[in-house]
Protein backbone atom coordinates (compact mmCIF):
# COMPACT_ATOMS: atom_id res chain seq x y z
CA UNK A 1 0.00 0.00 0.00
CA UNK A 2 1.28 3.45 -0.94
CA UNK A 3 1.68 5.40 2.32
CA UNK A 4 1.05 8.69 0.50
CA UNK A 5 -2.27 7.60 -1.03
CA UNK A 6 -5.48 8.94 0.54
CA UNK A 7 -7.32 6.28 2.50
CA UNK A 8 -11.05 5.77 1.88
CA UNK A 9 -13.72 3.39 3.17
CA UNK A 10 -15.86 1.08 1.04
CA UNK A 11 -19.04 -0.30 2.59
CA UNK A 12 -20.49 -3.01 0.32
CA UNK A 13 -23.39 -5.44 0.55
CA UNK A 14 -23.25 -8.38 -1.87
CA UNK A 15 -26.60 -9.90 -2.81
CA UNK A 16 -27.17 -13.25 -4.48
CA UNK A 17 -26.05 -16.81 -3.79
CA UNK A 18 -23.23 -15.79 -1.48
CA UNK A 19 -23.67 -17.93 1.65
CA UNK A 20 -22.08 -21.37 1.86
CA UNK A 21 -19.82 -20.81 -1.16
CA UNK A 22 -16.67 -19.49 0.53
CA UNK A 23 -17.49 -15.86 -0.21
CA UNK A 24 -16.14 -14.48 3.07
CA UNK A 25 -12.84 -16.31 2.65
CA UNK A 26 -12.67 -15.08 -0.93
CA UNK A 27 -13.13 -11.47 0.24
CA UNK A 28 -10.53 -11.84 2.99
CA UNK A 29 -7.98 -13.28 0.56
CA UNK A 30 -8.62 -10.62 -2.09
CA UNK A 31 -8.57 -7.72 0.40
CA UNK A 32 -5.39 -8.99 2.01
CA UNK A 33 -3.72 -9.29 -1.39
CA UNK A 34 -4.67 -5.68 -2.12
CA UNK A 35 -3.28 -4.46 1.20
CA UNK A 36 -6.70 -3.45 2.56
CA UNK A 37 -8.01 -3.61 6.12
CA UNK A 38 -11.55 -4.21 7.31
CA UNK A 39 -14.02 -7.01 7.91
CA UNK A 40 -16.58 -9.23 6.18
CA UNK A 41 -19.62 -11.07 7.57
CA UNK A 42 -22.69 -13.02 6.50
CA UNK A 43 -25.95 -11.18 7.22
CA UNK A 44 -29.19 -12.86 8.25
CA UNK A 45 -30.89 -11.59 5.07
CA UNK A 46 -28.62 -13.83 2.97
CA UNK A 47 -26.22 -11.10 1.87
CA UNK A 48 -22.55 -10.61 2.66
CA UNK A 49 -21.49 -7.30 4.20
CA UNK A 50 -17.96 -6.04 3.64
CA UNK A 51 -16.21 -2.94 4.97
CA UNK A 52 -12.71 -2.20 3.70
CA UNK A 53 -10.29 0.71 3.99
CA UNK A 54 -7.32 1.66 1.88
CA UNK A 55 -6.38 3.56 -1.28
CA UNK A 56 -9.23 4.15 -3.75
CA UNK A 57 -7.53 2.16 -6.53
CA UNK A 58 -7.27 -0.93 -4.30
CA UNK A 59 -10.87 -0.51 -3.13
CA UNK A 60 -12.05 -0.23 -6.74
CA UNK A 61 -10.19 -3.46 -7.52
CA UNK A 62 -11.88 -5.18 -4.55
CA UNK A 63 -15.27 -3.91 -5.70
CA UNK A 64 -14.67 -5.44 -9.15
CA UNK A 65 -13.82 -8.76 -7.48
CA UNK A 66 -16.92 -8.58 -5.26
CA UNK A 67 -19.05 -8.25 -8.39
CA UNK A 68 -17.56 -11.51 -9.72
CA UNK A 69 -17.20 -13.51 -6.50
CA UNK A 70 -15.71 -16.98 -6.17
CA UNK A 71 -16.64 -19.68 -8.72
CA UNK A 72 -19.57 -21.15 -6.74
CA UNK A 73 -21.21 -17.77 -6.04
CA UNK A 74 -23.92 -16.09 -8.08
CA UNK A 75 -23.67 -12.35 -7.48
CA UNK A 76 -26.87 -10.55 -8.42
CA UNK A 77 -25.74 -7.10 -7.35
CA UNK A 78 -23.44 -5.15 -5.07
CA UNK A 79 -24.71 -2.14 -3.16
CA UNK A 80 -21.80 0.16 -2.44
CA UNK A 81 -21.33 3.31 -0.42
CA UNK A 82 -18.23 5.38 0.19
CA UNK A 83 -17.36 7.00 3.48
CA UNK A 84 -14.37 8.65 5.13
CA UNK A 85 -11.91 6.14 6.57
CA UNK A 86 -12.07 5.63 10.32
CA UNK A 87 -9.02 3.45 10.83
Amino acid sequence: MDPTAAVERLDARVIGRVHGVGFRYFVLREADGLGLTGWVANDSDGSVHCVAEGPRAALDALLDRLREGPPAAIVQRVIESWRPATG
